[in-house]
């Protein structure tokens, strides 16, 4: 597991990942992997997995992939193409890669996957709150 110092600060401050069952496995260089697996208090009536946890896993995977080249990024717009359903006890994989950069701005492409097949396209464009750390 390779983190980015700054992304390890985020993390430790943000308790949604565990209350989410969010678990990161990568985030550096503009690229994360962030896992969750669907638990029957996040299914819908319809039987498949609400949309604001797709999205929510989608965003964390945004955020550390901007996190780890672009200090103190937050997300500013996002939008979710979804795909495919997924159900209980699936594991969702959210792979997220960096699309452009500038001194204040980030563009993040994120895949959401079940297995092999696509459960949603997510980008998300971040800006930076404060000054970059010098550490």
């Amino acid at each position: 597991m390779t983190i980015a110092p700054f992304v390890q600060g985020l993390m430790a401050d943000d308790p949604s990942l565990e209350a989410l069952g969010i678990t990161v496995l990568e985030a550096l260089e503009g690229h994360s992997v962030v896992t969750l697996t669907v638990q029957p208090q996040m299914v819908n009536g319809h039987g498949i997995t609400q949309g604001g946890y797709v999205f929510a896993l989608a965003d964390s995977a945004f955020a550390f992939a901007a996190n780890s080249v672009l200090e103190g990024t937050a997300t500013t717009d996002a939008q979710i193409t979804y795909l495919a359903p997924s159900r209980v006890g699936e594991v969702l994989v959210a792979e997220a890669g960096l699309y452009f950069r500038d001194a204040r701005r980030v563009v993040v492409d994120v895949t959401v996957r079940s297995s092999h097949r696509k459960i949603a396209l997510f980008r998300g464009t971040g800006r930076a709150l404060r000054a970059r750390s010098t550490d």
